[in-house]
């Protein structure tokens, strides 16, 4: 099973368009990402919905944030990119009737949200400024 690791890829980009000196484009950043500038783009339009970043056309045009990166936790990007669901562990329902089948759902079910719940609410406290600086090699403490 494939990971989805989008909302790593687009946090990575957003700090790197916070250390650009101007816009950055769809081609630049989906070459550091090795993707296709149509996905950089569908990706980007969705932060840009949400007033994460701008985009501008023309000789000049790319990629830019909008919002320092200390207004923005990874539950924002989390959120915009219409993410559903942290894990990707399923249940089954193929026998929704049988007793064991509804044990172990509802087990694995209360476990998984209790730990999406406090994964979301971790990603609300942190913010994008503590990862850059978490990028300079110095130890950040991401839990302050």
């Amino acid at each position: 099973m494939r990971k989805d690791s989008r909302l790593s890829r687009v946090l990575h980009v957003l700090i790197h368009l916070n250390r650009s000196d101007g816009p950055v484009t769809s081609e630049t950043l989906a070459n550091m990402l090795a993707t296709n500038p149509v996905v950089v783009r569908r990706t980007m339009a969705l932060l840009r919905t949400q007033g994460y970043v701008q985009s501008s056309k023309g000789h000049n045009g790319g990629w830019a944030l909008t919002k320092p990166l200390a207004d923005i936790s990874l539950l924002d990007i989390h959120n915009a990119l219409g993410e559903s669901s942290i894990f990707t562990i399923g249940l089954t329902d193929e026998h929704d009737n049988c007793p064991i089948e509804i044990a172990v759902n509802e087990a694995l079910k209360d476990v998984m949200n209790e730990a999406e719940n406090l994964m979301l609410k971790r990603f609300g406290e942190i913010t994008l400024d503590k990862l850059e600086q978490g990028s300079t090699g110095h130890p950040v403490n991401l839990r302050s």
